[in-house]
C-alpha cells in the first residue's frame, strides 16, 4: 500500500477489485493468465495523483496505464464456512482458496520509481549478523560451564520435611 505522503499513486481496477499503487508496490490480484517474470499494463487508471496534479477519469483516464511485473502465481489463505443447527440436521461446509498473482509496480503513467535504487544501498548483508550472534552463545555456553564446575558456598541443604499421620 502506498504511503500517504507518497506524491505519485493511482487507483486501477483488476479482476473486479480497485487497488491503490505507487511505483515500487506489490500486490496481490486475482489469477492472471500471464507467466511469471513476464511484464503487464494495466489499462483501467481510475485515478491518478502526481503531487497536486489529479486526474480522475469518467470511468477511466484516458491514455494512462500502469506498467507491473509478475512475480508468482500462489494461492491465498484456506477460507471456510459452516452453518449449523443443532437438532434439524442441518450441517453445511463451504470452503476453498482463491488462485492469486502477485505483481510489483513499475511504473505509474509512464513515471518509474527512483525508491527502489536507494533499498539496494541500504541493505547489510546477513553474514555480519550471525559473525556477531556467535560470540554471544560461545560466551554463554563458557560461563554456564564455569558456574557449573565452582561448588556453591553459601548454599544450603533442602530441608526435608516430614508430615506426621494424624490418628483419630
Amino acid at each position: 500500500m502506498p504511503k500517504p505522503d507518497s506524491s505519485l499513486s493511482a487507483v486501477v481496477v483488476s479482476g473486479g477489485k480497485q487497488y491503490r499503487v505507487a511505483p515500487g508496490d506489490k500486490i496481490l490480484v486475482d489469477r492472471l493468465s500471464a507467466e511469471p517474470g513476464s511484464s503487464l499494463k494495466l489499462d483501467r487508471v481510475l485515478l491518478f495523483v502526481n503531487g497536486d496534479e489529479i486526474k480522475v477519469g469518467s470511468p477511466a483516464v484516458d491514455g494512462l496505464d500502469v506498467e507491473v511485473k509478475v512475480l508468482q502465481h500462489r494461492r491465498g489463505p484456506r477460507i471456510e464456512s459452516i452453518r449449523y443447527k443443532s437438532k434439524k440436521r442441518v450441517r453445511v461446509h463451504h470452503g476453498g482458496r482463491a488462485d492469486l498473482t502477485a505483481l510489483e509496480i513499475i511504473a505509474v503513467g509512464g513515471i518509474k520509481s527512483e525508491t527502489k535504487a536507494e533499498t539496494k544501498t541500504e541493505a547489510k548483508p546477513k553474514t555480519e549478523a550471525r559473525a556477531k550472534a556467535r560470540p554471544r552463545a560461545k560466551a554463554a555456553a563458557a560461563k554456564a560451564e564455569v558456574e557449573a564446575s565452582e561448588p556453591a558456598a553459601d548454599a544450603k541443604p533442602a530441608k526435608r520435611t516430614t508430615r506426621k499421620k494424624e490418628t483419630s
